[in-house]
């Protein structure tokens, strides 16, 4: 094993260990630390320079990767270097490498009037339609994770509109439910007769609750009311997620209370929704809250 295997071994252990992180965030980061150094062959962490990460990230870029996915392969690197100066190594600032500029078009958002069409879709009454509704009401005023949704609690203060959420590396952080969310929200638990305590429950062919909802249904519910509201692209609940945070942006919200509502560990993973924080979006929020959502 090279000194900077040993080193990203130890950050691996340490991300696990230390900072809680799923092993599904550890293989993560393994897999682009991994692929820096196969690329550039280097054996010590103290032979990162600013040019061999420079023609890294040609390489990536001529690879077609993505700028987004990009973006993930700098931000492991910039972590790592943290943890090494953290250990009182002189190796090469982190501050010194720069997130890949994102275009617009790399991070789905939906537009307004998109938006308007796919929180109205859920119709009727019945259990399941009022579930639906509420879900997609809850994930767009909470920019929640779907897997942070699926495991809500039925237990919440709709008063106060703030929840308690469990995030990645097991981190605390508080949520708020916007008024359409929270009445969304009281609508679907009046009509729920049974006693479990997950808020979000999978309901059968006939109305019937039978366990707490996976996150598969979710995905399939926000695809299907995506089709019915005449969306032209994939709806998938991370793209309601990404609505969230360019909607508190765009509205003036600081990068860090987004950080915050987000449970980004890092920044530099919230900063790539900044491109989309120009005037003439603000415009257009100012002008779609002030008149279509009252």
């Amino acid at each position: 094993m090279t000194e900077i295997e040993s080193y990203i071994k130890e950050y691996l252990d340490y991300l696990e260990i230390e900072k809680n992180r799923s092993f599904k965030t550890r293989e993560n980061y393994e897999r682009y630390l991994r692929k820096f150094v196969q690329f550039s062959k280097i054996s010590s962490p103290f032979e990162i320079t600013e040019n061999i990460v420079r023609d890294f990230r040609l390489s990536l870029n001529r690879e077609g990767i993505k700028k987004i996915t990009q973006s993930y392969y700098i931000i492991a690197l910039r972590n790592f270097l943290r943890f090494l100066i953290k250990k009182q190594l002189k190796v090469l600032s982190p501050d010194v490498i720069e997130l890949p500029k994102i275009s617009r078009t790399e991070i789905e958002v939906l537009s307004y009037n998109e938006l308007e069409r796919l929180l109205a879709a859920p119709k009727g009454e019945d259990l399941k339609s009022l579930r639906d509704k509420a879900i997609l009401e809850t994930l767009f005023s909470t920019g929640l994770r779907l897997s942070e949704l699926c495991n809500l609690s039925r237990f919440i203060d709709l008063k106060s509109g703030e929840i308690s959420v469990r995030g990645k590396g097991d981190k605390i952080r508080v949520v708020f439910l916007s008024e359409k969310a929270k009445s969304a929200i009281e609508n679907y638990l009046n009509k729920r007769e049974d006693a479990l305590e997950h808020l979000f429950v999978s309901i059968d062919k006939k109305g019937r609750v039978i366990g707490k909802i996976n996150p598969r249904t979710v995905e399939r519910l926000i695809d299907r009311y995506g089709k019915i509201a005449g969306i032209p692209k994939k709806i998938h609940p991370h793209l309601l997620r990404h609505s969230f945070a360019t909607d508190l942006l765009m509205n003036g919200a600081d990068l860090r209370s987004v950080q915050a509502l987000l449970g980004h560990a890092n920044i530099s993973t919230t900063q790539i929704y900044t491109h989309l924080t120009n005037k003439e979006l603000k415009e257009i929020h100012r002008a779609f809250h002030g008149k279509r959502r009252k």
